[in-house]
């Protein structure tokens, strides 16, 4: 299964060797040797969850999914959940 988050279409300078690093669920890939080291390392793939956060999301999709069941037997967070969806609808019409 593709990962939606990662990039697609990433151009690789050909011949050029890689350093794979794995950090809190998500791996990274960079350039090892100069000058091409100095280009920032990029996401390749991890954890759904993990890569959604590294990327500054919220929550990946399949956590979303987990929240709205909850909330069906969870009052508190369907009264929240509802206030969320009704803050996004009126600050979208206002965009």
């Amino acid at each position: 299964m593709i990962n939606q988050r990662i990039k697609a279409g990433v151009k690789l300078i050909e011949g050029e060797a890689l350093i794979y690093t794995r950090a809190n669920g998500v791996i990274y890939a960079n350039y090892r040797d100069p000058p091409h080291n100095r280009i920032p390392k990029w996401i390749v793939g991890g954890d759904p969850g993990a890569v959604a956060r590294a990327q500054g999301e919220l929550l990946d999709y399949s956590e979303w999914q987990n929240l709205c069941e909850l909330s069906q037997t969870n009052t508190t967070l369907k009264r929240l959940l509802d206030k969320l969806v009704t803050t996004y609808y009126m600050v979208k019409e206002n965009k």
